[in-house]
This record gives C-alpha cells, sequence and structure tokens, in this order.
C-alpha cells in the first residue's frame, strides 16, 4: 500500500489533468447545465432571463473547474458565488431553485469528468473515485455560501420592502395621500385603488415576548395589513365582499384589549379619514376590555369624547350635584342609571340585573330625577342624561 502523501498526490494530479480537460469543453457543459436546470424549473425561466443565466453558467463553471487547479486559499469561484447569489436574490428566483442548480452543476461536472476518464484513461477511473469527495465538497461550499449570502441579501431586500410598504401605509392612514402615493400604494400593497376598505384601530396590553406575528393578516375573507403606532396598532382592512358585522364578529375572537372600527370606505384615498374614525371609536370604549366598537353604533358616545370641553359642561350642568355626593351614593346612582337606561327604561329588569327590588330601582330613578332636575320619561332629558353619563365614563376625571 502507498503512503497516504502518495495517494493523495495521485487524486490531486488525476483531478487537476480532468479539469484540464473539462476547461476545453465549458460552453458545451454550461449548455448542458442551463438545460437541464431551465428544463425543471419554471423559476428559473421566469425569474432569469437566458442570457444571463447562459453566462453566468459558463463563468461559474470555468471558476469552479479552475478551483481544482488552484490552493484552497486562492480559490476565486467563492466570490463569484457570493455576486451571483445576491443577484438571484434581487431577480427573487427561490432559494429552493438556486441550490437546486449546484445539486445539477455537481451531476454535470462529475459525470464529465468520468466520461474523459472512461475515454482517456481508463485506468484512472479507481483514483476517481477517490477523488469524488473532493468534487462534491467543493460543490457543497458553493451551495453553502451561496445560501447564506442568498438569505442575508433577501433579509435586506425584504427589510427595503418592508420599510417602504410601513412608509406607504403611513401615508394612507395620516391622509398625506396624494394620486402618485395611492397609484403606488396600490401597486406595492397589491390591493384596487377603489374598493371597500376599513380601518381598524386595537389597544391591548402587550406582553413583552409578543410580536406582530399574533395579529392576523386575514379575519375571514377580509385582508388585513398592520402598521404599529405608539400605544396601539393600525390595520387597513380590504373588506372585500364582507361587512363590518362579520369583521367585528371574527376580531371579537382574537382582540383582547380594546378596539375601533371606521365606517367602510370606497377607496385607499378615504383611508385618513376612515382613520380617524376609527381611533375615535376606539376611544369610546372604557378601560379594560375586550370590546369593539363601531363608529356608526356609538355616534353619541363619539361625540362626547371628540368635545371634551362641551362635555364637561354638560356633565356638570346635568349630574353636578349628583357627582357631588359621597362616592358610594354616586356610584349606586350612577351605576343604576346606567343600568336603567340599559334596559329602555325597565325598572323590572334593572332590578333583576342589579339583584335588588323594583321599587329600590324606582326611588333611585326619583332621587336622580330630583339631583338632575331631569325626567326620565322626557325624550329630551334623556337625551342629556346619557351623554352626561357617557362622558363620566370616558373622560378623565377633571
Amino acid at each position: 500500500m502507498r503512503p497516504p502523501t502518495a495517494v493523495d498526490d495521485d487524486v490531486r494530479q488525476t483531478l487537476r489533468a480532468t479539469a484540464r480537460a473539462l476547461l476545453d469543453r465549458l460552453p458545451e457543459l454550461a449548455d448542458e447545465l442551463v438545460t437541464r436546470v431551465r428544463g425543471g424549473d419554471e423559476a428559473y425561466c421566469a425569474r432569469v432571463p437566458f442570457d444571463d443565466h447562459w453566462h453566468s453558467t459558463l463563468e461559474g463553471m470555468r471558476l469552479g473547474i479552475s478551483a481544482i487547479l488552484q490552493d484552497r486559499a486562492e480559490r476565486r469561484d467563492l466570490a463569484f458565488t457570493e455576486a451571483m447569489a445576491r443577484r438571484r436574490a434581487e431577480q427573487g428566483l427561490p432559494l429552493d431553485s438556486l441550490l437546486r442548480m449546484y445539486r445539477l452543476a455537481g451531476q454535470v461536472t462529475w459525470s464529465a469528468m468520468v466520461d474523459h476518464l472512461e475515454r482517456e484513461c481508463p485506468d484512472r477511473l479507481g483514483v476517481m473515485v477517490r477523488a469524488a469527495s473532493h468534487v462534491w465538497h467543493a460543490i457543497d461550499r458553493q451551495a453553502m455560501v451561496a445560501a447564506e449570502t442568498y438569505r442575508r441579501r433577501e433579509k435586506e431586500i425584504l427589510g427595503r420592502s418592508r420599510e417602504r410598504v410601513d412608509a406607504l401605509l403611513d401615508a394612507l392612514l395620516n391622509g398625506a395621500a396624494d394620486t402618485g402615493v395611492v397609484r403606488s400604494a396600490a401597486a406595492a400593497l397589491d390591493l384596487p385603488e377603489r374598493g371597500r376598505y376599513a380601518v381598524v384601530t386595537v389597544r391591548f396590553p402587550r406582553r413583552r415576548d409578543q410580536d406582530d406575528a399574533c395579529l392576523p393578516a386575514a379575519v375571514g375573507p377580509a385582508r388585513l395589513l398592520w402598521r404599529m403606532r405608539t400605544g396601539h396598532e393600525v390595520a387597513v382592512v380590504a373588506l372585500g365582499e364582507a361587512g363590518l358585522d362579520e369583521l367585528c364578529r371574527e376580531l371579537s375572537l382574537l382582540v383582547g384589549g380594546v378596539a375601533g372600527v371606521s365606517p367602510v370606505v370606497d377607496g385607499l384615498a378615504e383611508l385618513g379619514a376612515a382613520h380617524e374614525l376609527a381611533f375615535l371609536a376606539m376611544r369610546t370604549c372604557a378601560d379594560g376590555g375586550p370590546e369593539i366598537a363601531r363608529l356608526d353604533r356609538r355616534v353619541p358616545q363619539a361625540l362626547v369624547v371628540s368635545q371634551p370641553d362641551i362635555a364637561a359642561h354638560l356633565v356638570d350642568g346635568v349630574l353636578g350635584r349628583l357627582l357631588a355626593l359621597d362616592p358610594a351614593d354616586r356610584d349606586t346612582l350612577l351605576t343604576t342609571l346606567e343600568t336603567w337606561l340599559a334596559c329602555d327604561g325597565s325598572a323590572v329588569r334593572a332590578a333583576g340585573r342589579l339583584y335588588c327590588h323594583r321599587n329600590t330601582i324606582i326611588n333611585r330613578v326619583r332621587r336622580i330625577e330630583q339631583l338632575t332636575g331631569r325626567s326620565l320619561t322626557s325624550p329630551r332629558d334623556i337625551v342629556e342624561l346619557a351623554l352626561a353619563l357617557d362622558a363620566v365614563r370616558l373622560l378623565p376625571p377633571r
């Protein structure tokens, strides 16, 4: 048995002689590899122009085969591998397609080496078998470098794309979108300029381990595009054929805090106004939750929170004497008023909710009327009492 160094030299000499022979056949080998790659992968045909593919394949095989003739420290094929992987990522070629190309490149190169030895030096085939690990290691190294480079570049591209998407969403939600921005946003977000849209704002405590991945990208048939704001999240909702009832029903299963839902608008250009209305609807929710507020069903409360100074005057004028009572008495009467209104003026139903006698409710209602100077049988007075009560519940104490 020859010493290991002699075996290594024999393998190296055989590899180098075979590599020199393959360099003379580069166009033929490039043709074969390109044909096999494009023949079984539609992504290459769709993403990589033929000339680009052929010339990069020719250069890649030239450098890869030449690497057999170089010392490991001098391998120039890896720099080319990095450059090509970046380009393929920029072209949108899937990583699986790129790695498949390297597997096929290994098959084409290895088959060409074996064919050459069978024709020219059949007695060296045994040596070539020992060289197989060297050949495939070199190709595997290229594939690893290509994958690492591709992923880095893809992350950079996705980062820039995400930044652009966020900027376009911000422009739409801030109402700063002119015709050009709307058109760009429609193309980048894959949304129609005209269509049925709504905006949802959500505020809930965020756990330290929570991230945007927990926010749904779809709710039923509706598509949601989320944008983080200070203290809350905002979603542009492409409703399609879905209605607000369906949207709110699905959101109620997902939202653990409070949410505001805008009315339906007819295009991307109207999302700025819809965002303001959704945020206003969310402000009509009391602290805690979960609760989902549709603006079209919270208009009185929205009026209260949008005009806090006027609402404060309303509270003073309608509930001032009641609010001046001691806290226990005050809270009892406020709860009674809220329950009585929720029960449409039914003392029996209010008594059932508050676990007290019907006469107790009637007596409390009379006290409320005396303290406020309003009658709970007068529609106008009931409106004032309801709005004042909303202001007490929704606005911070002065």
